[in-house]
């Protein structure tokens, strides 16, 4: 293995500093340097992306600006071969969740009610509680009101915004706020990082709703959405907000679950003191991320019938309190009471909106965990069992304080009959440990699309699941969460301070969403105006109105969690910003095609037997890197597969759709592109072994359809030799799976304005170039030679060329620049895992080079 270092800002050599075959070497002289003579000349088009033996488009018009002095063809942009080389599978891929049978929906459910419904149904522990210590009991009518606020705000939460539109906003049943961010992206090229290919539209999971043309609002909003760059950079920084406040969340929640249910010690053993329950609950905290690597399908069929015992001892106890103590209660469901509660505390209602808030706490946590389950297993759960249990008990927690006003500081545990305090105290804790990872697997999921995406940095991830890809365990992740919990939980030791900052992650959330589906109502589901405006201003005004009270109260230890907030916020903009300045800069920097081809099909060196695969981050051009290859090592492979593995905003691509190939140069070059697509959802588990068998499997098959081309063309230029490029284009050819591929130039035909400036030069390259074929025999003795050759360099051995383009900021860059790129990002970069991690090869095989740009 060998690591070179160079500086791309000028100069025509580098130093390296090469550890290879045991023996090192350092060398300043580069074997080839880039050629700026005047009287360079031309003689065919190629497109800067590699060549394509029957379509020669000609130059982007993106070629950094020392191509200029080189005189290569700047037309217009050119129409990609990508577009017409991926092989095309009709089919949808489908949430597999979604087409389960009865019996594994009822075992989906009752996982259901141990992953996503913790948090939510361990609210009644402290939602009351919170809420009169802000606005203290005078009244059975404060009682009342304060019920009535906690009702209305179930149902319009929770209830009318998650389960019956948000829900519905998912993205091939995977939720939370980076698969609306991906939904969005999707339909419109809003993402940062220009790394979209006109193909990746054709994956089989892009297919799922596109824009009416006949609808002109959402053609308009797509089309300002894609012009802006502030309106594409503000997306993202609210995408990135909300994570943040995903993250700070599977930090309070756990606290907050965990000491409320604890706290329970100090109404069954009058000796406990705060400082025990914090001392207990750290330990129970320590013991809950502990056990979050045994996976979420194992843990949640033992802590399903847990929850499910706890929402009936809920139930059982409300209705208790309500025969009991007093059943008038139920009038609360007025929602003129609220009003009274208002007008009665003025200032103090308000305050108590930060408690009220906590009983919606975990909706977020219904849409985030939706990759684990499916929509209507959710749905069901929480409309049939969850909300009827929450709603009897705090109905009978009301009933219970309505004749026990001083009971208010510990509301729950007070309301419990003597008898079952230790049993339903029990339940309770468990129930809390189950709470705590609600948020924990969300944030699991939420990170892993984010890395995806490109908007976090690398981490191992684990799938705990054979049957369900999406439930996965992040370790670095879990126990940083587990420090900082431990941090609050120590640093605050109080359920309301706690609360408070519940209130701040969870709302904060919560309006990420709900301009996210907004914006998707009106992009995607075309959804009718009134309705779209109705949904975003209710939830709108009602967030807003309850993130004024949770802020009100920062100062007393909630600010915590904010500062965590931001950290993760600055750590995903730093790792976006950097990613994309980086891919950006490699695009200036990648190699002209004309200088491959001065350099001859032996590429200036000795052609070595054997496959190299070259790892990069191009979607598209030869990236410079390689450049440092050739001058580096002694012999290059007699085939070179330019690979890049790039993550594509749907959740799955099938494996039949997952290379897309195109040739680089002439066929005597034996260079070749490769973009292997990814979902976010998709698992990269495969050995080397079997990565290599898929690609070259892969590699064949473009191939023999290229040869199909080639021989289907040579027969109609044989019997029409006077025939216009317009009858190249109408040939079409039908595979045995049905796919339909396009021939000779596919896909220009909509780009014939700026593609018919040199026809006749264009064909004459497409079918002279190369000494390409001129019969169907000759075409198919040209395939098993090139067949032949591909076996005879796979039997030689494949090695891993990876190059590792490294940014640094330049000397006259501004402060901040520097300080984000040359020390927040490369710290960032140091510690994330390597992308040829997960192929798990083996060193033997490994060949590195470093490239440093200046920016």
């Amino acid at each position: 293995m060998f690591h070179v270092e160079e500086e791309s800002s000028g100069g025509d050599g580098s130093e390296i500093d090469e550890e290879f075959g045991g023996d090192d070497s350092t060398t300043s002289l580069s074997r080839w340097v880039f050629d700026e003579k005047d009287d360079y000349e031309v003689n065919e088009d190629y497109d800067d992306d590699g060549y394509d033996e029957h379509n020669h488009p000609e130059m982007d018009s993106d070629e950094e600006d020392d191509n200029v002095e080189q005189r290569l063809i700047r037309t217009s942009p050119a129409v990609d071969s990508f577009d017409v080389d991926a092989l095309e599978i009709p089919g949808t891929q489908k949430n597999e969740i979604e087409d389960t049978g009865i019996g594994k929906k009822l075992i989906l459910a009752l996982q259901t009610l141990g992953v996503v419904f913790g948090d939510i149904g361990t609210s009644p522990l402290y939602t009351f509680t919170v809420m009169f210590r802000r606005s203290p009991i005078n009244d059975k009518e404060d009682i009342i009101g304060a019920l009535s606020l906690v009702i209305y705000t179930l149902i319009l939460i929770p209830l009318v915004k998650y389960v019956h539109f948000v829900l519905w906003a998912n993205d091939d049943g995977e939720g939370g706020t980076f698969a609306l961010y991906s939904l969005i992206c999707r339909h419109a090229n809003v993402s940062l990082i220009p790394n979209q290919l006109p193909s990746d539209a054709r994956i089989s999971g892009f297919g799922l709703k596109v824009p009416s043309p006949e609808l002109e609002r959402s053609l308009i909003i797509k089309e300002r959405l894609e012009a802006s760059m502030a309106l594409k950079k503000l997306l993202l920084i609210l995408v990135l907000a909300g994570t943040a406040m995903v993250i700070a969340d599977a930090v309070v929640t756990p606290a907050m679950s965990v000491m409320s249910a604890i706290g329970g010690l100090k109404v069954g053993v009058g000796v406990i003191e705060q400082d025990h329950v914090v001392v207990i609950s750290v330990s129970f905290l320590v013991i809950l991320f502990s056990v979050q690597k045994y996976g979420t399908s194992k843990l949640g069929l033992v802590l399903g019938p847990a929850l499910l015992l706890w929402f009936f001892c809920l139930a059982g106890i409300g209705i208790y309190n309500l025969v009991k103590y007093d059943s008038s209660v139920f009038k609360a469901f007025n929602p003129a009471y609220i009003y009274f509660f208002f007008k009665r505390n003025s200032v103090n209602a308000w305050y108590a909106l930060g408690g009220c808030v906590l009983c919606a706490t975990g909706s977020e946590a219904m849409f985030a965990d939706l990759s684990y389950f499916s929509v209507h297993s959710i749905q069901l759960t929480f409309i049939l069992l969850v909300l009827p249990c929450l709603l009897l008990g705090y109905l009978g927690q009301a009933a219970y304080l309505s004749e026990n006003f001083s009971a208010a500081g510990d509301a729950f545990f007070s309301s419990v009959p003597s008898s079952l305090f230790w049993p339903v105290f029990l339940i309770s804790n468990v129930a809390a440990l189950i709470a705590s990872r609600a948020m924990t697997t969300a944030t699991f999921t939420c990170i892993k699309q984010s890395i995806a995406l490109g908007c976090f940095p690398r981490l191992k991830i684990i799938h705990t699941s054979k049957k369900f890809i999406g439930q996965i365990y992040i370790p670095v992740l879990n126990w940083s969460l587990l420090v900082v919990c431990l941090i609050v939980v120590c640093s605050t030791s109080n359920i309301f301070a706690i609360g408070n900052a519940y209130g701040i992650a969870e709302l904060g959330i919560m309006m990420t969403t709900t301009i996210l589906v907004t914006l998707i109502m009106l992009l995607i589901w075309q959804t009718n105006i009134i309705v779209v405006s109705m949904f975003a201003i209710v939830s709108l005004i009602v967030e807003l109105v309850f993130f004024s009270s949770v802020c009100s109260s920062v100062a007393d230890g909630s600010w915590i969690i904010l500062v965590f907030a931001t950290i993760m916020f600055l750590i995903m903009f730093v790792w976006n910003y950097g990613s994309k300045l980086k891919y950006e800069t490699e695009v200036q920097k990648k190699l002209p095609m004309d200088l491959l081809r001065e350099l001859g099909s032996n590429l200036g060196t000795i052609r070595a037997p054997g496959i190299g695969l070259l790892y990069n981050e191009l979607a598209k051009g030869v990236p410079a890197i390689f450049g440092h290859f050739l001058t580096t090592l002694p012999a290059i492979h007699s085939m070179v597969i330019f690979v890049c593995i790039k993550y594509v905003p749907v959740p799955s691509v099938p494996q039949t759709e997952r290379f897309l190939f195109r040739r680089v140069c002439p066929r005597s070059y034996h260079l070749f592109r490769c973009v292997a697509r990814y979902g976010y959802k998709d698992v990269r588990k495969e050995s080397h072994q079997a990565f290599e068998q898929i690609l070259i499997e892969s590699l064949e098959k473009f191939i023999r359809k290229e040869a199909q081309e080639r021989a289907l063309e040579s027969d109609g230029d044989h019997n029409d030799t006077d025939s216009e490029d317009d009858t190249t284009l109408s040939r079409v050819l039908i595979a045995p799976n049905g796919s339909v591929y396009s021939l000779g130039v596919p896909l220009l035909a909509e780009h014939m304005n700026s593609s018919n400036k040199r026809p006749m030069e264009r064909r004459k390259a497409s079918i002279d170039f190369g000494a390409g074929p001129s019969s169907a025999l000759d075409v198919e003795q040209s395939l098993e030679k090139e067949l032949s050759f591909i076996h005879k360099a796979k039997e030689s051995g494949v090695v891993y060329l990876l190059g590792h383009g490294d940014i640094r900021a330049t000397k006259d860059s501004w402060f901040l620049k520097k300080l984000v790129i040359n020390y927040l990002y490369a710290f960032l970069r140091k510690n994330s895992r390597r992308g040829i991690t997960n192929l798990s090869v083996p060193h033997t095989h490994l060949m590195q080079v470093g490239m440093t740009y200046m920016v």
